[in-house]
């Protein structure tokens, strides 16, 4: 961080956050860390990005274009999920031309620039009578990419969208799962074509908070004790509820005929104050639980998981819920809400 270095407050600080948070091994990339912005009390974009590369996070979403966030991340090692605003998804719909202006404006000067964008995200949590719009945005900026050889079907920027779970029906067993709308076939199908993996928002918590009598909390959070779930459909032993709904996407993905592509977990996360279960223990549990997790994979597809913790700090100007306002990892100030570590 800037001042570390002669700075005794800053110093302190770093030795608090060196014994909650443990900088990640090398080679271990699958965790990453959302940077959500609605807030008036959070440091600048520079410090944020020097606050990632302290911590050893590899890997930072954002949800829209920010020029300070982009400029602090040239040269820095750091992979980056770049998002349009859903209200941008309409105007790169319309035309080929619409596309290749924001691929212009917003990633070239950046790419070419030594910030490494992994994905863009057309949207977020987008309704589904936004259908047409999402696969036009997605498929011109594909082709503004590919003009001009930042991405297409092999290697470079992969464009993507980021759903919610409820884009998935009869989620239980996983195996039952099928997509709730003919548009997400369409979506899978251009992602396999593209070799992008599906960005998908999971949150145990709200599934819990809405059903708390047919969910263990054990189970919610990865910890000990839960009672195994098992899947009839294919005899799969469920031990967490992360699992299970991962494996109910790349269920719904095999039925669409897009048995290839991957699923990123682009959110996720567990509030530590605001409302039901929402608790520091809790909010530990599950997030450092998944970060032991991400490793090993789900029963289905075994292996390391790409995850994006939901969110690097507390922001305070949230809508919404009090819980809303308290995905942070770390307050405003860096300093951590509970003791976790990357390790």
């Amino acid at each position: 961080m800037p001042g570390m270095r002669g700075s005794a407050p800053a110093l302190a600080l770093a030795l608090l956050v060196g014994v909650f948070i443990a900088q990640v091994p090398p080679g271990v990339q699958s965790i990453g860390v959302c940077y959500g912005i609605i807030g008036n009390n959070l440091p600048p974009p520079s410090d944020v990005v020097q606050f990632y590369r302290f911590l050893g996070i590899t890997n930072l979403r954002v949800y829209s274009v920010q020029l300070q966030a982009l400029d602090a991340l040239r040269g820095s090692g750091i992979s980056l999920s770049l998002g349009t605003t859903n209200n941008d998804v309409a105007v790169l719909a319309s035309s080929l031309s619409a596309a290749a202006a924001w691929v212009q404006a917003n990633v070239k000067p950046y790419y070419r620039a030594a910030v490494d964008v992994r994905y863009i995200s057309v949207g977020n949590e987008l309704a589904s009578d936004t259908a047409q719009s999402i696969l036009a945005a997605m498929r011109n900026l594909n082709d503004a990419l590919a003009a001009e050889g930042l991405g297409g079907a092999g290697a470079g920027i992969k464009v993507s969208t980021a759903v919610r779970l409820d884009v998935i029906a009869n989620s239980f067993p996983p195996s039952a799962a099928v997509f709730a709308q003919p548009y997400m076939g369409d979506v899978a199908r251009l992602l396999a074509a593209t070799g992008a993996p599906l960005l998908a928002n999971v949150y145990p918590y709200i599934a819990y908070r809405n059903s708390p009598r047919d969910i263990q909390l054990n189970y919610a959070t990865f910890q000990p004790g839960a009672t195994p779930v098992r899947d009839a459909g294919n005899g799969l032993m469920y031990t967490n509820l992360f699992d299970a709904m991962v494996d109910a996407l790349y269920a719904a993905l095999e039925k669409a005929g897009a048995p290839g592509v991957r699923v990123v977990v682009s959110e996720t996360g567990w509030p530590s104050a605001g409302g039901f279960a929402a608790t520091q223990e809790n909010a530990r549990a599950y997030n450092q639980g998944l970060i032991d997790h991400v490793a090993r994979g789900t029963p289905k597809r075994p292996g390391p998981i790409e995850a994006y913790l939901f969110a690097m700090f507390n922001e305070n100007m949230k809508p919404g819920d009090e819980t809303e306002r308290n995905f942070g990892l770390f307050y405003p100030n860096k300093l951590p809400v509970y003791p976790i570590k990357f390790a």
